[in-house]
């Protein structure tokens, strides 16, 4: 019998798909599953349009074989079995699909599940196989044939016994290497957990014979071992049950099984579209964060299936960064796969079907918030940092996706607030959206620079995030409400009287100002009068726009590059010390340039930031009480 040899592009191939295409070995059964449920489908099909053909589905189903002694693995089909014509063609030809040229032959439309049709996945076989042996009997035809090869040297084709219709797919597994492990490919349990992980909804039974111990019979205490024919894959995904039929349960027990968490989902959404792209989907989103989610060892993304059987983990490309959070799984019949169904064409389906995910879990983040406010707290207790981020990681981009889903603490209601509860409260008067940025609730309670408009009576947003403030300079405004910062130079407020008396204050201490601006040597870009002073004799504000908590926050990264903000050094006019700093100005500068340096580490310390020398400082306060 002469060996046929494959074409020299397809040697090429071949090659490269066994050593390059495909990421894990294991994926070879996978493969071999699908083309076998392929082949019960064109049956399927056939009897749909034949009515010679019945079609009983007890009757069709697939079968896995391991003789660990001999090192055979056998994936055998009841299906429609290939002609001598169609091995030559389909086998000797890599990267021909046969499932894909049935579909065009008979004009089957997408709505038709036919999941093989990818073209090199039967040749995986040669990742764990040396020898790979096809005998086959197709339906209408009186015998069968055998198509074996060894490799990319060629092929050869016989005719076979064979009774039944169906194929036969018989791997001789290489032996083991230093590497690799082929005898995994022969044990019973480890071809179950490859076959749950990837096939177990493939709509007919996958059986193969496992070892369980058993009481003996008429034994209360003996066991022995049996070997009993045991169905392997579940068939039937949840996501193609009717909503109606599952339960709360249902979900979290589908969580639990495919190990989304260990907790409990806070909330599960189950999507049937059937549109422009069909896909179902669940989704979760999870009660607590993940131990690892800031980690670079956190993998977004979803489990990703077509038409059953699962294609990737963890495909990224399905969820946003700010999003990532969410747990779950898509299946789609409509996405374009390339070369195996490993690889996946970034292609207008796919990113149709990841925006109608972002915009569910939106929603459905949304009804959380006015349905359960408490949930919706707990989970933006968890993640809220992460919607932060994709503000500003995209620079302000994704605003409209995610500005109704923050929340802050709010100084009046002392809890937490949305923008839009805080913009539907504003006063009649209230320009902006006041913020102030610090280490907690309690510290910026304190913080004398709120002492004006806490007067006034407005509510101020705190931000205790590192993140806060750089995602709110993207955002820029709320509902034409811009943000403004309680140490802003400009809080937007009408006081025409105190700034008249300020501005005369600032003239007739001019020189006063200056000195203490040149005694602080280049710390401060400004001493001046406060207006938004009560009680407390100092604080800092600051110029531009870099933020005296973005410094502290930025100095703590690394390879921090000393961005630092134009700190402005206010005083009180109003209090009893500003009278001493005058007289102190009249006879005795040295005390001038002490108390100028006190005030200063005094507004330092109220900000959370550090001195630059504690002893200096404490030897003032002594000299002082002295």
């Amino acid at each position: 019998m002469a060996k046929k040899e494959f074409k020299a592009e397809s040697k090429r191939l071949l090659d490269l798909m066994i050593n390059s295409i495909y990421t894990h070995k294991e994926i070879f059964l996978r493969e071999l599953i699908s083309n076998s449920s392929d082949a019960i489908d064109k049956i399927y099909y056939k009897a749909l349009t034949d009515e010679n053909i019945s079609f009983s589905k007890d009757d069709y189903f697939i079968k896995i074989e391991a003789d660990k002694d001999n090192r055979i693995l056998k994936i055998s089909d009841t299906g429609i079995g290939m002609t001598k014509d169609e091995l030559e063609e389909n086998l000797g030809v890599i990267a021909k699909s046969g499932s894909f040229a049935f579909k065009k032959e008979n004009e089957i439309k997408d709505g038709f599940d036919i999941i093989g049709q990818f073209g090199v996945g039967f040749y995986s076989a040669f990742m764990v196989a040396d020898k790979v042996t096809v005998i086959s009997k197709a339906l209408g035809e009186e015998k069968g044939y055998k198509w074996e090869s060894t490799g990319a040297e060629g092929y050869t084709i016989e005719d076979a016994d064979k009774a039944e219709v169906g194929t036969e797919i018989i791997l001789h597994i290489k032996p083991n290497t230093e590497d690799e492990s082929y005898d995994d490919y022969l044990n019973e349990y480890r071809l179950r957990s490859i076959v749950k992980k990837y096939s177990d909804f493939v709509r007919y039974p996958i059986k193969m014979d496992m070892k369980t111990s058993k009481l003996k019979e008429g034994s209360e205490e003996e066991f022995e071992e049996v070997v009993e024919e045991e169905t392997l894959n579940s068939m039937v995904p949840l996501w193609r049950k009717n909503k109606s039929e599952l339960t709360k349960e249902d979900y979290e027990n589908f969580y639990s099984e495919k190990h989304y968490g260990f907790d409990k989902p806070l909330k599960y959404v189950h999507i049937s579209a059937d549109g422009a792209v069909r896909y179902n989907a669940i989704l979760y989103i999870p009660e607590k964060m993940p131990f690892d989610f800031y980690t670079k060892e956190y993998e977004k993304g979803l489990e990703l299936y077509s038409s059953g059987v699962m294609i990737m983990n963890k495909c990224s490309d399905l969820l946003p960064d700010y999003f990532s959070f969410v747990k779950g799984m898509v299946d789609s019949e409509d996405l374009s796969l390339n070369i195996s169904r490993e690889l996946l064409q970034h292609d207008r389906q796919l990113k149709l079907i990841a925006k109608k995910i972002k915009d569910k879990v939106k929603s459905e983040l949304l009804s959380l918030l006015k349905n359960d406010r408490e949930n919706y707290e707990e989970f933006f207790k968890n993640f809220g940092r992460q919607l932060k981020y994709g503000i500003y990681s995209n620079y302000g981009m994704e605003k409209e996706v995610l500005q109704d889903l923050l929340m802050f603490y709010s100084s009046t209601e002392k809890k937490m607030v949305t923008l839009d509860e805080y913009v539907e409260r504003m006063k009649e008067d209230q320009k902006y959206i006041y913020y102030a940025a610090g280490e907690s609730n309690d510290r910026l309670d304190k913080l004398p620079q709120t002492e004006l408009l806490t007067d006034k009576g407005y509510e101020i947003l705190y931000f205790t995030d590192e993140v806060d403030e750089f995602a709110i300079k993207m955002l820029m405004s709320y509902k034409e409400k811009e943000f403004r910062s309680v140490s802003s130079k400009d809080l937007g407020i009408d006081m025409e009287e105190e700034n008249k008396k300020t501005e005369k204050i600032k003239e007739e201490n001019k020189d006063l100002f200056t000195f203490m601006k040149e005694a602080l040597e280049g710390k401060v870009t400004d001493v001046r009068p406060s207006v938004r002073l009560k009680n407390h004799p100092v604080c800092l504000s600051a110029d531009g726009e870099l933020s005296i908590e973005m410094e502290k926050i930025l100095s703590a990264m690394p390879n921090a590059e000393g961005a630092k903000a134009e700190k402005v050094l206010e005083l009180n006019i109003n209090h009893e010390i500003f009278e001493s700093l005058k007289a102190a100005f009249e006879t005795d500068k040295e005390k001038l340039k002490m108390y100028t340096n006190l005030l200063y580490n005094q507004a330092l310390l109220i900000e959370g930031l550090s001195i630059t020398d504690p002893v200096e400082f404490t030897n003032n306060i002594c000299k002082l009480m002295s």
